[in-house]
Parts: C-alpha cells; sequence; structure tokens
C-alpha cells in the first residue's frame, strides 16, 4: 500500500517567523480540534520555531499544514517544513507543551 493510501497519517511540521509569544501553540491546538480526530501537540523550540505533531486521519493532518501556511495563524509564518510518517500512537488529545 502506498504512502498515500494509508487512512491515518503523522504529521510532522517546523514553523519559522514570529510565532512564539503571538498564542500560536494555543491556536494551532484549537484548530487541530475544530478540524477533528487529531492527536499530537506544539511545541515552542529554543531556536524560534514551533514543532507542531499531529496524528489523524491524513485529510484532517493536511488540513492542519494548510492552515499552518494559511494567513490565518498569529504571528507572522515564513516558512514551513514537514515530514510525513506513520502514526506512533500514544497521545491523549492534542496539547501544548
Amino acid at each position: 500500500m502506498n504512502e498515500d493510501a494509508r487512512p491515518d497519517a503523522r504529521l510532522t511540521a517546523w514553523v519559522r517567523g514570529r510565532v512564539q509569544g503571538v498564542g500560536f501553540r494555543w491556536f494551532t491546538r484549537a484548530n487541530a480540534l475544530q478540524i477533528g480526530d487529531l492527536t499530537g501537540f506544539a511545541l515552542n523550540l529554543d531556536d524560534g520555531r514551533v514543532q507542531v505533531v499531529a496524528e489523524g486521519p491524513r485529510e484532517n493532518c493536511h488540513r492542519l499544514l494548510e492552515w499552518l501556511r494559511s494567513d490565518d495563524t498569529p504571528g507572522r509564518v515564513d516558512g514551513v517544513t514537514e515530514i510525513w510518517g506513520t502514526p506512533r500512537g500514544g497521545y491523549t488529545g492534542f496539547a501544548i507543551r
């Protein structure tokens, strides 16, 4: 089965820009909950980026990624780098770390 045909996915995204101290993680969590069926977390990194890990239906992960790249985020997003993988599980809900 090819990667795109799997029903569930793991998205790991690193968001660059002015994304700390602007409520970015809170809004990311709210958006993930609104999209639904996503678990994971949003975490501030020491280098100023925010790391977002989301697991759930591939289409929902894509929707969250589209939002991260949109103009609807707080602060200013200069770029998003993402990798895709197989869900590892172990998350309950969507956390702010």
